[in-house]
């Protein structure tokens, strides 16, 4: 949290979490306020950014400008989001604000064009876009600013597939893609299996599953779902999940360290998964299964 002296002017607090997933940071920024606000948004030399409005309070609406006396030129769209190529400054501008809930991501173009695969020129990385809208994008980075603060392994693979998906989105030319060349082969699909099992429940990471196939993100994660039917972060959690029914079945273990086994930040957190992806608690299901 910014502490007074160093908040712009009619913003009384300011606080900021962020996490990074797949070579891309992710920030989630909120803002309590008062009226007018002029900020100057975060600048990256080297970083591509995409940002977004997830709440807004206050009057009118909240926009980035390319210079602080500049409105943006571009009509009011519903889940505005911008772009800005590396280099490029960037204000942010309220009328009459009380609170903004805001989420920036900032890719390196190099590594992202490295990881998704892209072999020849992506889509436009150099050209501004200060007002758009993309229902699909925005989701994704919503889910992804919720992932921020999440302490289960499972969420590395989670961000990193969301990451990928919006970097894909927003860059990577279309491909076309047939027969067995949507799917893992089954050399692939026994390696990826293999080594989630042997990690587990450690985090994993969608880049070391990739070149594991030697594939890019997005074209790995396309192919594991079209091979298991569920993405990597998925089926990561139905094995831990497994792997919990064992313990529950055979060893005596309190939820505590079956929770503690199978990576769960704790029996809480381990019962509300379980129940969800069951329909019993860890406690009954063992009790029916011993019945």
């Amino acid at each position: 949290m910014s502490n007074a002296r160093e908040l712009p002017e009619n913003v009384t607090m300011l606080t900021t979490a962020s996490r990074r997933w797949n070579g891309v940071n992710v920030e989630l920024i909120e803002y309590t306020c008062t009226g007018r606000i002029l900020v100057q948004l975060k600048h990256h030399e080297e970083s591509i950014r995409l940002g977004t409005k997830l709440e807004e309070v206050g009057r009118g609406y909240a926009e980035p400008r390319s210079a602080p006396d500049v409105p943006n030129p571009h009509p009011y769209t519903p889940r505005p989001m911008y772009f800005a190529p590396a280099e490029m400054p960037l204000w942010g501008y309220a009328e009459d604000a009380r609170y903004l809930k805001c989420a920036a991501i900032s890719f390196d173009a190099a590594m992202l064009q490295e990881r998704l695969g892209m072999s020849d020129s992506p889509g436009p990385m150099d050209v501004p876009r200060l007002r758009f809208s993309d229902d699909r994008v925005w989701t994704l980075i919503r889910l992804l600013t919720d992932a921020i603060g999440d302490p289960d392994p499972t969420a590395q693979l989670y961000g990193d597939s969301l990451a990928a998906a919006i970097g894909a989105r927003l860059f990577e030319r279309p491909r076309i893609i047939k027969g067995s060349a949507s799917r893992l082969s089954p050399i692939q699909l026994r390696d990826a299996l293999g080594y989630l099992e042997a990690k587990m429940p450690a985090r994993v990471e969608l880049a070391t599953l990739a070149e594991l196939a030697g594939l890019s993100q997005s074209h790995y994660s396309r192919a594991f779902k079209a091979s298991t039917g569920m993405a990597p972060y998925q089926w990561q959690l139905q094995a831990r999940v497994e792997r919990a029914k064992h313990l529950l079945l055979n060893t005596n273990g309190c939820l505590e360290d079956v929770a503690v086994a199978t990576g769960f930040a704790d029996a809480v957190h381990f019962g509300r998964t379980f129940r969800r992806m069951t329909g019993a608690t860890p406690a009954a299901w063992r009790l029916d299964m011993r019945a």
